[in-house]
């Protein structure tokens, strides 16, 4: 909780160090600055009380630990190295499960394996894995995910990891899919960052089902971004994410956030209010609350 607010993160990375592609480990340390986030690795694994404790020292009431596997451009981040954080602070941690067509078949059964170590969402990351999101292929997982209340959320715009194949990540790939999944909730991680702010934002601000993650994005840079629309109006859209660690620190990013003059209402939405709301697979109680 910072200054009253509780607070979600929504984008978080905790790997074990040895699974990833060079260009990882030089995005975190270039991206964090002066953040100690080494803090919270013993070796070459995050530590599960140092972890939680970094965390809590930074305000985070409650974050979403994400896995990746795309070998072909930050490495294979199985979700079993995260379940093992969260198990030791379910009240704080939440797992979002990962797939990538070009490996797991059936999609379904990986879909499953993963929701049953206790996955709250499920995470697309086309860019790395290079695959159009919205291939017919893909759409058994969304009509589950649908059925089962289980969020969807999509890498959306450029990368600048080696490997990855950033057409992949246009927001428009995936308009048939919003329309067909009504009740599916679509949350475009990093806002369309690069140049498919507008189409994100539009898409958030007509369907209902779209939702916009501020992973990557400087708080204080958000009016620039998204200069064509009234902030206030679609920040009712948007979740707090940070894309730890490549952040200089959770609770700047917060404070630069409320920096913004956006009404309080507003800012609890953005902050926390979201993300309980459609995310309906997280603890009644939080980390801090």
């Amino acid at each position: 909780m910072i200054n009253g607010y509780p607070v979600i993160d929504a984008h978080v990375h905790a790997p074990a160090l040895n699974t990833l592609r060079p260009a990882w480990l030089e995005w975190a340390e270039s991206f964090s600055k002066d953040h100690p986030w080494r803090d919270a690795y013993v070796g070459e694994r995050a530590d599960p009380v140092a972890f939680d404790g970094l965390l809590r020292g930074e305000g985070v009431d409650h974050a979403l630990l994400f896995c990746e596997y795309s070998p072909r451009a930050t490495g294979i981040q199985p979700i079993e190295d995260v379940a093992r954080l969260a198990a030791v602070n379910n009240a704080r941690f939440s797992l979002v499960a990962n797939l990538n067509p070009h490996l797991h078949f059936p999609l379904l059964d990986e879909l499953q394996r993963q929701l049953d170590l206790g996955a709250v969402a499920v995470k697309l990351h086309p860019v790395h894995g290079v695959f159009d999101p919205g291939d017919k292929e893909l759409y058994p997982v969304y009509a589950r995910c649908g059925d089962l209340g289980v969020p969807v959320i999509f890498h959306s715009g450029v990368s600048s990891f080696p490997g990855s194949r950033t057409s992949y990540g246009n927001p428009e790939l995936l308009l048939d899919a919003v329309d067909y999944f009504p009740d599916l909730q679509f949350v475009f991680a990093h806002g369309g960052r690069g140049w498919w702010y507008d189409v994100a934002a539009f898409m958030a601000q007509t369907k209902s089902n779209v939702w916009l993650d501020l992973a990557g994005l400087p708080p204080k840079k958000l009016p620039e971004y998204y200069g064509r629309f009234d902030l206030n109006r679609i920040a009712q859209k948007m979740i707090f994410g940070t894309d730890w660690p490549g952040v200089p620190g959770i609770r700047n990013n917060v404070e630069a956030l409320m920096g913004l003059g956006l009404p309080e209402e507003t800012l609890a939405k953005v902050l926390s209010g979201n993300a309980r709301a459609i995310f309906t697979r997280l603890p009644s109680k939080l980390g801090n609350s």
